[in-house]
């Protein structure tokens, strides 16, 4: 896949003073998925097929996996609604994957894609994985999270899971990237609530 996300505010753009645009951006919280959350998460995956290269999610799977998301949720006054989301896939018990990660296009350089991706990685370190990997066709992203580009056999869980059945095994065009994870304190992972996740102050 090709992420479609974004790196945060460019240094070089010109941007409103805090407070005013903190007073017109609405928040975007993060939370862990639902199954009755999947008709949204399916809508987001299909509006970003083509331009991020993304696998496409049948609803029936969705609600099957829908635990495994976490997603960006904007308030509004019409009703809150999901402008992202991302998946923590297990491999094996060492090794998971971050699949389906979108940011909605009209939520973009907040840098919501880097809030799910870190949040990902903690909770990968709470359920015990050793390594956190990802497939994309641009690996950019990944790599300025701390992710490295590494051989395709270097994540052979992935190739025994997925890669062998696709049609384009071998010539995906797509980069493998990896980090190792460092176990998280106990004491830090007892006072984490995967149920209600807030920006980063």
């Amino acid at each position: 896949m090709r992420v479609v996300v974004d790196n945060g505010p460019g240094q070089s753009r010109r941007v409103a003073p805090a407070r005013r645009l903190k007073a017109a951006t609405p928040a975007v919280t993060l939370r862990a998925a639902a199954a009755a959350d999947a008709p949204a998460l399916h809508a987001l995956v299909a509006a970003n097929l083509e331009e991020g290269h993304l696998l496409p999610r049948t609803l029936a799977e969705l609600v099957f996996h829908a635990h495994r998301f976490v997603v960006a949720v904007q308030a509004s006054p019409s009703g809150d609604r999901i402008v992202g989301c991302a998946e923590l896939a297990p491999l094996s018990s060492k090794v998971a994957e971050i699949r389906s990660l979108v940011v909605g296009r009209d939520v973009r350089k907040q840098g919501l894609g880097q809030r799910m991706v870190d949040e990902l990685g903690r909770r990968a370190r709470r359920e015990g994985f050793e390594r956190l990997c990802a497939f994309a066709h641009d690996p950019a992203f990944f790599v300025k999270q701390g992710f490295s580009i590494v051989p395709h056999t270097w994540v052979p869980e992935k190739i025994a899971h997925d890669c062998t059945s696709c049609p384009l095994f071998r010539n995906c065009g797509q980069y493998a990237i990896a980090m190792e994870l460092l176990p998280i304190p106990a004491a830090m992972s007892r006072t984490v609530r995967p149920s209600l996740l807030h920006p980063r102050g």
